[in-house]
């Protein structure tokens, strides 16, 4: 991983005496991308910035890389996996030193804007033909490295990220509201919408993934050119499910090889589901002793992730690291906005800070660590939402809902039909309607989906795992982003997709044999949510209740927040946090905050990233049998508070116990009635009947003959669902 930009003119004309100055600014927003080295060029029209993380050949791989007769400069960031298999197939060519991304001017120079149909790999590039007198600019398949820029009349200016196109002063430093507010993955709108990547900011572009751009310097005329594009259905296939399971199993293991190849120490996330799992066990076969770092607080804890992580690890003889989460460490407002500013996008989330902290405390416990191997975007296209998609439908309610939402996506463009589908009846209209009127065929929603999660993959999970990686100095490698196994399950004919993409049926049978049976069928958790998701939740309702709001009120002052943020409605979602604190509206609420932080920070940038201090870094425990450290591990992650007998419960001022009259009871909180007690309750009806907010622990313990630790239970039960709080004996009542 590294950092790249350019500034170059498109007018015909040469750059003045202030581009060095400039680039040497984008560089310093750049440090933390490569730490290791730094090179500015400046040539004519072009001048070109670069920061290195050295992975492959630190010795000789810097950066810019020039062809032999001096016609091509390329400043690359990222990884060229099949660079010795390239060069091998390049009659004449030896290459001068052992950059994987040397291969790519060779390319060039016999194959034009065809260079890259053959590479494997993750890039973002920038390719100076001073011959031709071009600027060529390209990226990967899947958009896993970024490229932004922004362009005028005069002169285009590019860098792997837009705080480091602020460092210009022709560039705006504009939130884009209408792009950012109309991008449906911000609310989380339930439709198939795949729309062009939004960078979120004024008159800022990105290359789009798989694309070559290629522009003139003479006259900025452009060309474009997708040298790849989604794949569908293709006869070319296997035709039966034990043979596609064969050819995923095959392309897997070789993706995993090439990803865990770097002449630099390299780590895994290990979460507990199957993508890390058999990302870990290939690996492995590689680096014996590769460490693995796994998150571990009250959310990862109840839903099991910490755990199976622990036993996957072990059962392959891997170092893991169970990174602490407790429930103290709530982010400083200070520390949100840097990590907001970090990943340059609203969608940062609790799932963010997480991966964050980890390649933190990573970087710190492995100082020689370069590289982080991840298990990312196998659900995208293995089905691996399928379950909840389907919402408990099985396969056919999974495709039902599919075609719900892709025509959902469908009459955005018509609301005048949608009254059709919105009433609690049938629809009495078939979807002929939607075709007809508002253009769309919905015979097969499952190709529309597979586009969609093609789009969300570049929006938000590429997006994320290249800046939390990058804030730390590593670089994120992802296996299942190999294009080769994408298009292989793409190709899956409608035939045999339940077969196969029903819960990732293709991967846990390719990986049967090398996990564990208890890792190869484990259900997918998404991480942090399930049962324990409330405890994450209240962390971050913690943090925007923090310094009497201060994120929400520094959000809602920033330019624009005032006409497009209903500030009520965003003080009111906090107030409620405490109430319900299992809300998803609290992430959405949350990325609303991040979008009038966003604005106030692109209007007076921050300074850079590298120069910004940051927390102390999380510890991690050692774990050597989860079943024994239970008991530890509960109170380590706050499962377990200490309940002195002398504190004395309550009911919450929102709660309240109403009697029916067939003896049942009901507890009703903020009005809505949310638990029903039997009248045959032995257990939780007769002590919350006692708890008068006078008698202490010891005391409803001893009146109701209970023992110590089934009285712990209950007290943690109700104070986990906000039914009681908890007092000492001296203080008033209020």
């Amino acid at each position: 991983m590294c950092g790249i930009a350019g500034v170059a003119r498109i007018d015909g004309g040469g750059l003045g005496p202030e581009a060095s100055g400039l680039l040497a600014a984008i560089a310093d927003e750049l440090a933390h991308r490569g730490p290791d080295d730094r090179e500015l060029v400046v040539d004519g029209p072009v001048g070109l910035a670069f920061t290195r993380l050295s992975l492959v050949d630190p010795a000789t791989g810097g950066q810019p890389l020039v062809s032999d007769d001096g016609h091509l400069v390329l400043i690359a960031n990222g990884e060229v996996y099949n660079h010795r298999e390239l060069a091998a197939g390049l009659p004449g060519v030896r290459l001068r030193g052992g950059s994987d991304c040397e291969v790519l001017l060779h390319l060039y120079r016999q194959h034009g804007l065809q260079f890259l149909d053959q590479v494997r790999g993750m890039f973002g590039l920038i390719l100076w033909d001073r011959q031709r007198g071009h600027l060529v600019l390209a990226r990967d398949r899947f958009g896993i490295k970024p490229l932004y820029y922004h362009r005028n009349p005069e002169r285009i200016i590019l860098a792997s990220e837009i705080k480091a196109l602020f460092r210009d002063p022709a560039t705006p430093r504009q939130l884009d509201w209408e792009r950012t507010l109309t991008t449906p993955l911000l609310p989380a709108a339930p439709y198939l919408s795949a729309k062009p990547l939004t960078t979120w900011f004024e008159d800022v572009k990105s290359v789009a993934a798989g694309t070559i751009q290629r522009i003139d310097l003479r006259d900025g005329s452009t060309e474009v050119h997708q040298y790849w594009t989604f794949p569908g259905e293709s006869a070319e296939v296997p035709a039966t499910t034990d043979e596609f399971v064969t050819a995923y199993r095959e392309l897997l293991y070789e993706s995993v090889r090439e990803c865990a190849t770097a002449d630099a120490e390299l780590g895994l996330f290990l979460s507990g589901g199957i993508d890390s799992a058999a990302v870990a066990a290939l690996a492995a076969q590689q680096h014996p002793g590769l460490h693995t770092f796994s998150v571990l607080s009250a959310s990862t804890y109840r839903n099991e992730d910490a755990e199976n992580a622990h036993h996957i690890a072990a059962k392959l003889g891997l170092p893991n690291h169970q990174v602490l989460f407790d429930d103290c460490r709530v982010p400083e407002p200070d520390e949100w906005k840097r990590l907001v500013w970090l990943l340059e996008t609203p969608l940062c989330g609790p799932e963010v800070y997480y991966k964050h902290e980890l390649h933190r405390y990573a970087k710190q416990a492995r100082p020689e660590l370069r590289g982080m191997l991840l298990g990312a975007a196998s659900d995208e296209f293995n089905g691996g939402y399928s379950e909840d998609v389907s919402g408990g439908g099985g396969w056919s309610g999974f495709l039902n809902n599919l075609q719900g939402m892709a025509r959902a996506d469908a009459l955005a463009s018509r609301p005048d039909l949608s009254a059709w589908w919105l009433s609690d009846g049938p629809a009495l209209v078939t979807d002929e309607v939607v075709r007809r009127f508002a253009g769309r065929t919905l015979t097969d929603p499952y190709p529309a989906y597979l586009a969609w999660e093609y789009s969300k993959l570049q929006q938000y999970n590429v997006w994320h795992e290249d800046r939390t990686a990058a804030g730390s100095g590593i670089e994120a490698r992802v296996p299942f982003l190999d294009h080769r196994l994408v298009e292989l399950v793409a190709a899956v004919p409608a035939g045999l997709r339940r077969d196969l993409l029903w819960n990732k049926r293709i991967l846990r049978e390719a990986v049967r044999g090398l996990l564990p049976d208890r890792s190869v069928e484990r259900p997918k958790v998404p991480f942090f949510y399930g049962d324990g998701v409330k405890h994450t939740y209240r962390v971050f309702a913690r943090m925007l209740e923090g310094d009497g709001g201060a994120l929400i009120e520094e959000a809602l002052a920033a330019p624009g927040a005032a006409e497009f943020l209903d500030g009520a409605a965003l003080r009111g979602v906090l107030a409620g946090m405490t109430a319900q604190p299992d809300s998803p509206q609290l992430e959405i609420a949350l990325r609303a905050v991040n979008v009038g932080l966003l604005a106030g920070m692109a209007a007076a940038p921050p300074a850079p990233i590298s120069t910004r201090p940051v927390l102390s870094i999380l510890r991690s425990v050692e774990v050597s049998g989860w079943e024994t450290q239970r008991p530890q591990l509960e109170s380590l992650v706050g499962l377990r508070p200490a309940m002195p007998g002398t504190l004395v419960p309550r009911l919450t001022d929102n709660v309240m116990l109403l009697a029916a009259t067939d003896g049942d009871w009901f507890v009703s909180i903020d009005g809505s009635l949310e638990f029903t007690l039997e009248a045959q309750d032995t257990r939780m009806l007769p002590l919350l009947r006692a708890i008068d907010g006078t008698r202490s622990i010891a005391d409803l313990t001893e009146q109701l003959g209970r023992t110590s630790d089934d009285m712990y239970a209950d007290m943690l039960e109700l104070l986990e669902s906000n039914v009681i709080t908890m007092q000492a004996a001296a203080d008033p009542l209020p």
